[in-house]
């Protein structure tokens, strides 16, 4: 199958995501929900939506313009083993080796395994010819290549096994931002969408923010009001009353809004519901104190991303097709393989 059909493959998966009818999303939100309760339907909305701004043919096209082996027809075997935190959190991968012309031997997440394959269905019945690309497995024996998403501690296994076979494997990371005190609400506001979409479970969220003055603290605060109703959600509220426990028995220093406790830590993830801070005086001195954890940093965020290498806040789960998980080529890695 040639890029100029993959390419409208992929922008017809697009638009159709864009004119998806409420009657189909309400029975795709109730089988995702019923499969991971930190799935709502808001947030599958929002992570269809984030895709169907991707698969927009002037940007796969713009994606594509630096890889002209994209025109080579591959033959490899990849087997990819999903992460499951955030809804269809491997498509990109998948998307990367199909486009790469490679078969993709998909070991899906049980937190994530009613997205994908209902996004690849829809792309089945637009090219049936991708389907062959297409292998739903649950032991990865024999393949080519690897790509495998999870823990520190799950990264390790797959070092053990796939190791000696080109791989990408990628550990736990998370993602910081950097207030300098020029915020405005609206800045605040589109910074507590980082932190707060998806409940904190992205390796994009950002679980902790650098700052100058402590006076900050109230003000990101305030501007979180609008997040207020992800009390509601039993599994957050568990996890916010958990972390709250402890803090108050250790007696530990700690902001609460009633539903964010927000503490100062040295840590860079801090767990859900809780949000870490360190001061710093300088771009110098954080420069420094960033750089001795980059290898931990999926994610910078900044007003306007005035910080270098940072994107502007509200758009941390919003990255665009060639901002490669963990900074590592996901297409070029595949498409060297032969």
């Amino acid at each position: 199958m040639f890029l100029e059909e993959k390419i409208s493959s992929f922008d017809a998966l697009g638009n159709f995501l864009k004119k998806l009818d409420n009657h189909t999303f309400d029975e795709l939100a109730y089988k995702v929900v019923n499969n991971n309760n930190w799935f709502t339907p808001e947030h599958t909305r929002i992570a269809l939506a984030g895709l169907s701004n991707l698969l927009e043919e002037n940007k796969l096209r713009n994606w594509l313009l630096p890889y002209p082996k994209a025109n080579a027809q591959n033959s490899r075997s990849v087997g990819l083993i999903m992460a499951g935190n955030v809804p269809a959190v491997g498509f990109h991968d998948l998307l990367c080796v199909l486009i790469a012309g490679h078969t993709a031997h998909v070991k899906l997440s049980a937190t994530d395994g009613v997205l994908i394959p209902w996004l690849m269905e829809k792309l089945f019945s637009i090219s049936p010819e991708i389907e062959r690309q297409v292998v739903w497995s649950e032991r990865l024996n024999g393949m080519d290549a690897y790509i495998a998403t999870g823990s520190d501690n799950s990264a390790r296994y797959f070092n053990y096994y796939f190791g000696k076979y080109p791989h990408i494997i990628r550990k736990n990371r998370t993602s910081v931002a950097i207030l300098d005190g020029k915020e405005t609400d609206d800045d605040l506001a589109k910074l507590t969408d980082d932190i707060f979409l998806y409940f904190g479970l992205g390796c994009r969220n950002v679980s902790k923010i650098y700052i100058k003055d402590p006076i900050q603290l109230q003000q990101l605060l305030q501007a979180a009001d609008k997040q207020a109703k992800i009390i509601d959600h039993h599994k957050y509220l568990n996890n916010y009353e958990y972390n709250k426990s402890i803090y108050l028995v250790n007696q530990e220093p700690h902001l609460d809004n009633g539903f964010l406790l927000v503490r100062e830590s040295k840590e860079l993830v801090s767990p859900i519901a809780v949000l870490f801070y360190e001061l710093y005086n300088s771009q110098e001195e954080l420069s420094l104190m960033l750089d001795s954890v980059a290898h931990k940093i999926q994610c910078t965020v900044s007003r306007q991303g005035w910080f270098p290498g940072s994107v502007s806040m509200g758009q941390a789960q919003f990255p665009s097709l060639g901002d490669y998980a963990d900074q590592k080529d996901t297409l070029k890695f595949l498409l060297d393989l032969d």
